[in-house]
């Protein structure tokens, strides 16, 4: 004798029945089972959301709002009137810099020399901010920038690759321009006087962070120092002995650290 199956149908809640009979316990239990991990499933991910935990989501949601920071987060934020660098002098000496002027914001149309332009060109211009400081003495002036690029995640990368491949932030060729103000300590701060300067390329945000800095009197500087090489101990070059390296690299850090305040938790520590 060949017996067929019953037909399946749903009932009101959306559980397999057979038609014109009544639910078998195996199905019942089954029907059960599924609703009960999709839900469980649904919660998994609700939860996920809500504590901002969405993996490679989360990842590309930091790394979009760090790229919006420049016309959502006040100046006074990014470029604080008064910043304290404890211990960022010479021999950890502490260090206070004072706001004497902020740029126009804008793009990037003669901001930088033209090779460092190029060499900036393949994750584009979003916007560029900039602030020029000077020190407690007045003595020194730096001029510190935020270049938001266009560029994603990879290109961002690939470009801090070939700053530290290719050493190209030790180029003199390739410092950054400083932001001349008028009526303030920084008039006569142009491309001459440039004595020390950093450039960091961030990984985790679109965004370029550089310091320059000089004398406040205006005087040239013939052979300018990076940094990163004015800092070290026994450092002996005119910019190393005047502290102009702890002054661009003090005050780029700190800018680049009150960026980060505002895009939830870093991902890699500031330079």
């Amino acid at each position: 004798r060949v017996s067929f199956g019953e037909p399946e149908g749903y009932d009101g809640l959306a559980r397999p029945r057979p038609l014109g009979g009544r639910p078998r316990p195996q199905v019942v239990a089954a029907a059960v089972c599924l609703v009960l991990g999709v839900g469980l499933l649904t919660g998994a991910v609700t939860g996920s959301w809500l504590a901002g935990d969405s993996g490679d989501d989360g990842a590309r949601s930091a790394y979009t709002e760090a790229g919006d920071l420049w016309h959502s987060v006040p100046v006074d934020q990014l470029f604080p009137p008064t910043v304290q660098g404890k211990g960022a002098g010479p021999g950890g000496a502490d260090r206070t810099w004072t706001r004497v002027a902020v740029a126009p914001d804008g793009d990037c149309a003669g901001a930088f020399d033209r090779l460092l332009a190029k060499v900036l060109d393949p994750v584009g211009c979003a916007r560029l901010l900039r602030a020029t400081y000077t020190d407690a003495t007045q003595s020194h002036v730096t001029t510190v920038g935020l270049l938001f690029t266009k560029a994603d995640a990879a290109a961002m990368t690939s470009l801090a690759r070939r700053f530290e491949k290719e050493g190209l932030g030790r180029r003199d060729d390739l410092m950054p321009l400083p932001y001349q103000a008028k009526d303030t300590v920084a008039e006569g701060f142009g491309a001459p006087q440039r004595g020390s300067w950093t450039v960091s390329v961030l990984t985790d945000a679109p965004v370029v962070v550089y310091a320059v800095s000089g004398w406040a009197d205006g005087r040239t500087v013939d052979e300018p120092e990076p940094a990163e090489e004015a800092i070290e101990s026994g450092a002996a070059s005119a910019p190393a002995q005047a502290g102009l390296g702890h002054e661009a690299k003090g005050l780029a850090d700190r800018v680049e650290r009150a960026l980060r305040r505002h895009v939830g938790a870093p991902t890699e520590q500031p330079s």
